[in-house]
C-alpha cells in the first residue's frame, strides 16, 4: 500500500515537472488572462493583463524555441511540425511586439490583444492535439523529464530578466530618453 501511493506521488512529480506539462501550464494560465481580458472594461485592467499576456508569452515562446523544439526536431525529424510552429511564434511575436508599444489608448489594442488571442489558441490546439507535437514529443525518446528541469530554470531566468526590466521603465507618462539612455550606459561598462 505505502509503495502504491509512493508511485502515485512519484508519478504526479514527474508528470508535474515534465517539459510538456509546464508548457501547458504555461499554456493554461495565458488562456485565463484572455478570458480575463474580455471581460475587463477598464483601460488600466486591460493594460495590465496585456501586459501580462505579453510577458508570459515571450518567455514561453523563448524556451520553447531554445530548448524544446530543438529537441523535438532532433528526436522526431518532424520539420513540418516544427516549422509550422516555429512561423506561428513568429506571427505572434509580431503581434506581441504592436501590443507592447500601444495601448488602450489606441483604437485598435483591444482588436489586437484579440487576435493574439485566437493565434495563441490555435497555436495551443496545433501542439497538444493528438498527433500535434506533445503528442509525438510523448512518443519519442525524448527526455522530458530533464527537458522540464531545462525549461523550467530558463523561463526563471528568463522571468527575473523581466522584472529587471520592469525597474529600468519610467513612470507613466514620461521619462523614456532617461531609460534609453541608462540602458546604453548599462551595455557599455
Amino acid at each position: 500500500m505505502a509503495r502504491a501511493k509512493a508511485k502515485t506521488r512519484s508519478r504526479k512529480t514527474a508528470a508535474k515537472d515534465d517539459a510538456i506539462a509546464l508548457l501547458k501550464a504555461d499554456h493554461r494560465q495565458v488562456e485565463e488572462w484572455f478570458g480575463q481580458f474580455e471581460k475587463a472594461r477598464d483601460d488600466q485592467r486591460k493594460q495590465t493583463l496585456a501586459t501580462k499576456i505579453c510577458r508570459a508569452l515571450r518567455v514561453h515562446t523563448i524556451i520553447e524555441e531554445e530548448i524544446f523544439y530543438p529537441a523535438f526536431l532532433e528526436a522526431t525529424d518532424d520539420t513540418d511540425l516544427h516549422h509550422e510552429a516555429e512561423v506561428e511564434h513568429n506571427g505572434a511575436k509580431a503581434l506581441i511586439a504592436q501590443i507592447e508599444a500601444s495601448g488602450p489608448d489606441d483604437d485598435y489594442y483591444d482588436a489586437k490583444v484579440t487576435v493574439l488571442s485566437e493565434m495563441i489558441k490555435h497555436h495551443v490546439k496545433e501542439e497538444e492535439q493528438p498527433g500535434g507535437m506533445f503528442a509525438e514529443a510523448r512518443k519519442s525518446k525524448m527526455d522530458l523529464e530533464s527537458l522540464g528541469a531545462q525549461l523550467a530554470a530558463r523561463k526563471a531566468e528568463l522571468e527575473d530578466e523581466s522584472a529587471d526590466d520592469d525597474d529600468m521603465k519610467p513612470p507613466p507618462g514620461g521619462g523614456k530618453e532617461r531609460v534609453h539612455v541608462g540602458r546604453l550606459m548599462k551595455g557599455t561598462r
